[in-house]
């Protein structure tokens, strides 16, 4: 660590945010400063009579090799470090997040859907488990090739296109249960800066007009330096427009064509190139150094390439990111080709809430590691509800044994609190492992099996003690860390919904309680029968038998009503299993 004593310095306090502070007297105490932007150093300022003003600065080490692809986290201080090398990157307390949102000229998929639910996943696990504030940036290209070409087709105009498939995305997403970023931005909002932005990089020497009016970027500029996120080589870019010096060459500013929408600009009227957009908007909230860069593993060459060449050429630094994430592609079964609208072979994230609901997807996204590719088909998305469904009927069952609605044998608590710690220590580790939640969702299924086999039912209690806090702890850790990765274990719903909701949660409690008092009342043991009986075996009333067999058609009656009712013994328990469409 790197220090240095810089007597009577006047610092700016804006630009840092007060940690905590040590007061040894009135007039003497010592502040450790966190900085508001990960550009600037970590600082302890000291203030003492008789003494000149002291900062110690920690200056984190340089990272000039290259962005990386995986995150590890140091579980001790909730830092950082590259995994190729081991040097530790101090985010401290936050970090600076952009991601590349939807080109807005149809209905949102489910291989959007994917993307953007991992992601979700991944901030809310930085958020909740590592307490990082995740400052989450994402713009919405509402200018661009594929919208003009669609709009000219529905005969409208691409901004009212445009706004018409946002709303739509923002309502995905939400039914999707995933959080917005602090802010969306759109390109057509960010024309000014966009056009200051190429000014920039075209005056430090990394990018030339055209006679046409277009702007190129200047790969040959900083060829040593292209090609950070993967070894491209001669890889050929954008196609043969007139006046490019170089096939990697990317479009900066596009000159205005017939019925094209355009704005004005030093070098004629034209729109924005892709790749520019991205640099401007992160830039214009970041400045200088971005944290987290995630997207689609297709945005990593070209897309996620040309920002980083924008980015360093505009502030003349080594490194602009940090981390670039990429989640891997979801295909449909059989085929190696990726969702994609290109390929007409997508769902649509409204079809598919028809048939499953957001929790059930969380799950399906969480048996997969966000890196790799993930299969969708009936048969992958029964293992996600299945999955779902042990860990509802395991809530259940752990509530009603803490309420001594379920009679077991006698639990071995001093096992499960031992395993309830092992499965904490082994998730935490998971997720600090590049969000490895395929693994952290195996130890909690573990966790659950282990404890449903403690569970089991006998029809008399008498003298056997009873252990209903360990499942509580168990139950409240497996809500939090569900909530951490967005699966709402309590199906909470808005306003009217949640009435209703409660509403028939009571209702069916009421009958299933009616129920059980029938049913122990059928199953009462006929004494004066009984004596009669060679060796002295019990019988039921005959008489009450038609009740049993009633209670029994109103539980599979039930069933299909999506309420599960299990006898246990003369205890009964229920659920009700969530419907389908429930979370539209």
């Amino acid at each position: 660590m790197h220090t240095a004593f810089l007597p009577n310095l006047h610092f700016q306090p804006h630009l840092f945010t007060q940690v905590s502070a040590l007061y040894l007297s009135p007039s003497c105490y010592i502040l450790l400063l966190l900085p508001l932007s990960s550009a600037l150093n970590l600082g302890v300022y000291i203030q003492c009579p008789g003494l000149c003003h002291i900062v110690l600065v920690w200056t984190p080490p340089t990272l000039t090799k290259r962005p990386s692809s995986k995150i590890q986290i140091n579980r001790e201080s909730h830092l950082f470090s590259l995994c190729d090398d081991g040097r530790i990157c101090p985010w401290l307390l936050k970090a600076a997040r952009y991601s590349c949102g939807p080109t807005v000229y149809d209905h949102a998929h489910l291989g959007h859907a994917c993307s953007y639910v991992r992601f979700d996943i991944l901030q809310r696990t930085l958020s909740k488990i590592f307490g990082i504030n995740v400052i989450h940036v994402m713009v919405i290209t509402d200018i661009d090739d594929k919208i003009i070409r669609r709009s000219l087709e529905e005969k409208v105009s691409p901004t009212v296109l445009a706004r018409m498939y946002e709303e739509d995305f923002k309502e995905d997403m939400l039914a999707l249960k995933v959080i917005p970023p602090v802010v969306y931005m759109r390109v057509t909002d960010n024309i000014p800066p966009i056009v200051a932005f190429i000014e920039r990089i075209i005056k430090n020497g990394h990018a030339y007009a055209t006679a046409t009016g277009d702007v190129y970027f200047d790969v040959g500029s900083i060829s040593h330096r292209y090609g950070k996120l993967m070894s491209m080589g001669e890889t050929v870019g954008e196609s043969e427009e007139t006046g490019k010096r170089d096939s990697r060459d990317f479009a900066l500013w596009k000159a205005a064509k017939p019925q094209e929408p355009f704005w004005e600009s030093p070098w004629g009227p034209g729109r924005p190139g892709w790749h520019i957009e991205c640099s401007t908007v992160a830039s214009s909230v970041f400045g200088s150094q971005l944290d987290i860069h995630s997207g689609g593993i297709d945005l990593a060459f070209p897309h996620h390439e040309n920002e980083i060449a924008q980015c360093e050429a505009h502030h003349q630094c080594q490194q602009w990111g940090n981390y670039f994430l990429h989640s891997g592609h979801l295909h449909l079964k059989g085929s190696a080709e990726k969702m994609s609208k290109s390929l007409k072979n997508y769902i649509t994230i409204k079809d598919f809430l028809q048939s499953y609901n957001a929790n059930e997807f969380r799950l399906f996204c969480l048996l997969t590691k966000y890196r790799s590719g993930i299969e969708y088909s009936d048969r992958s998305m029964s293992e996600a509800r299945s999955s779902l469904a042990t860990i509802s009927s395991f809530t259940h069952d752990a509530q009603a044994y803490m309420k001594g609605h379920l009679l077991c044998q006698p639990i071995d608590e001093a096992v499960l609190w031992q395993r309830l710690a092992s499965t904490q220590t082994t998730v935490r580790a998971a997720l600090a492992d590049d969000f490895d939640t395929p693994r952290a969702v195996d130890a909690i299924m573990t966790l659950i099996h282990q404890c449903n086999c403690q569970l089991q039912t006998v029809t008399k209690t008498t003298g056997v003690s009873r252990s209903p806090a360990v499942f509580g702890a168990v139950l409240g850790y497996i809500r939090d860390m569900m909530e951490v990765f967005g699966v709402d274990l309590l199906d909470r719903k808005d306003s009217g919904g949640a009435d209703g909701s409660r509403v028939l949660e009571t209702v069916v409690e009421q009958l299933v309680n009616f129920r059980s008092e029938v049913r122990n009342f059928a199953l009462e043991v006929d004494e004066s029968a009984a004596s009669g009986v060679q060796g002295g075996r019990k019988r039921l009333h005959a008489d009450r038998q038609p009740l049993l067999k009633a209670c029994d058609t109103l539980r599979k009656d039930l069933a299909p009503l999506g309420v599960n009712v299990k006898d246990r013994g003369r205890t009964s328990t229920w659920e009700i299993a969530r419907s389908r469409r429930d979370e539209d």
